[in-house]
């Protein structure tokens, strides 16, 4: 087993292994200042699922923290985690814009929940 493998399994059993509030929103803080390093309401899990699921199938080669980030938002959707962003199942704006701007929201949104539970 290579160190990437294992590095996912470790990953997906600290989703598997959550109580029903965890968002995540550390990991998702982390992953997110990383990418837009490298590249209010209304943003919605499910949003956030469609988005990150976007950028994958929108690279030739899609980077692991973007496939990570869809994950783990994708889990905390299918078990109805983080009550506070799960707005529904399918996301409800129509509105497109850039990569970055999507990764700023994703990341001020978490960033406000991270301050509240301070």
């Amino acid at each position: 087993m290579n160190a990437s493998m294992l590095s996912y399994i470790l990953f997906s059993w600290l989703l598997l292994s959550v109580q029903a509030e965890y968002c995540g929103v550390r990991e998702i803080i982390r992953y997110t200042q990383r990418l837009l390093d490298d590249s209010s309401r209304g943003h919605e899990l499910a949003c956030f699922v469609d988005g990150t699921k976007h950028l994958m199938e929108n690279s030739t080669s899609p980077s692991p923290v973007i496939t990570r980030l869809y994950l783990t938002f994708q889990a905390l959707l299918d078990r109805s985690l983080c009550k506070r962003l799960a707005h529904g199942d399918q996301c409800q704006y129509e509105a497109k814009g850039n990569v970055k701007e999507f990764l700023e929201k994703i990341l001020t949104t978490y960033q406000e929940m991270d301050k509240f539970n301070a």
